[in-house]
């Protein structure tokens, strides 16, 4: 698939990343609609001005005589599995190499929680749940979306998801805010989530992913991160959750998982968990669009 492709050669531009200009446009639109603590009424009029305008051009862009080359290159830019890999390799180089104070560093640029104090234990666990969480969010969820909606239905996944981490918080300021962006997300992802799941669960201890799933994931704050990451740590044999400190409070979260801590090693499983999971979605979908495009020639014949 071509932006799968282009996502594996070129990587997140490292200038002028479009990302980076809708976070500044959703901080602007944040700024003015969220005055004291918001409404979810302020909250969905955010969402709306900051996600349909662009998803709406470029639906209108791919009907256009040449929009059929958008589609890979909105897909491109809504995939973010070579950032991905990108950041859990440079984790896993540090542990390797005895730089806790660096693996604490790189990994704080993949998490939301404080990791200034995190042990070699710590710093794996929170680079090992940011891979199977992103392998989600960063790849199969614009997949399924693309594979849906073409280039404009990855672009929604990805934008809504972007807000989601930036809005998606229940404290004061984005309980009420921030509720539409979370809802969207948590409704876009949820059959990905689950399809992300099983892919995790089909490469590694399959009957102890399930059961991990099954059992962990209601418990989970998150309906769609829950059946990912019970699912990815039971495959694994390793175990996930416990405490961590987010924005200056300690979290008690339930165990995900069964088997060991996290070591660097797990880091690099990780990573080949969702390289596995990918090729799968791509072969699926080739063998699909193949059977789709054999029956509709047989239909025409």
């Amino acid at each position: 698939m071509a932006g799968a492709t282009l996502d594996r050669l070129l990587g997140e531009p490292k200038r002028w990343h479009p990302l980076v200009g809708f976070g500044w446009l959703a901080g602007r639109i944040e700024g003015r609609l969220n005055i004291g603590g918001g409404s979810r009424l302020l909250g969905l009029l955010a969402l709306s001005l900051a996600v349909l305008p662009a998803v709406v051009l470029a639906g209108w862009l791919c009907t256009l005589p040449l929009g059929w080359l958008l589609h890979p290159l909105l897909l491109c830019f809504a995939l973010g599995g070579r950032a991905l890999e990108e950041h859990g390799e440079r984790v896993a180089a540090d542990l390797d190499a005895g730089n806790l104070a660096a693996a604490r560093e790189h990994v704080g640029w993949m998490v939301s929680r404080d990791t200034s104090a995190l042990n070699e234990e710590g710093v794996a666990k929170a680079a090992v749940e940011s891979l199977l969480e992103n392998g989600n969010d960063a790849v199969f969820g614009a997949l399924f979306w693309f594979f849906l909606l073409g280039g404009p239905g990855a672009l929604l996944f990805r934008l809504a998801n972007t807000l989601d981490a930036m809005w998606g918080y229940r404290n004061e300021r984005f309980l009420c805010f921030g509720a539409a962006a979370a809802r969207l997300d948590d409704v876009l992802n949820y059959i990905p989530a689950r399809l992300t799941a099983f892919s995790y669960a089909l490469f590694g201890n399959t009957r102890r992913a399930l059961a991990c799933w099954r059992a962990q994931a209601p418990h989970w704050d998150s309906p769609n991160a829950g059946p990912v990451m019970a699912a990815g740590a039971g495959s694994l044999q390793i175990s996930l959750g416990g405490p961590a400190i987010y924005h200056g409070h300690l979290e008690v979260r339930p165990t995900l998982g069964e088997g060991r801590a996290p070591q660097s090693l797990d880091i690099q499983r990780a990573l080949a968990l969702v390289q596995r999971s990918l090729r799968l979605w791509l072969a699926s979908a080739f063998v699909l669009g193949a059977l789709v495009a054999l029956f509709a020639g047989a239909a025409h014949a």
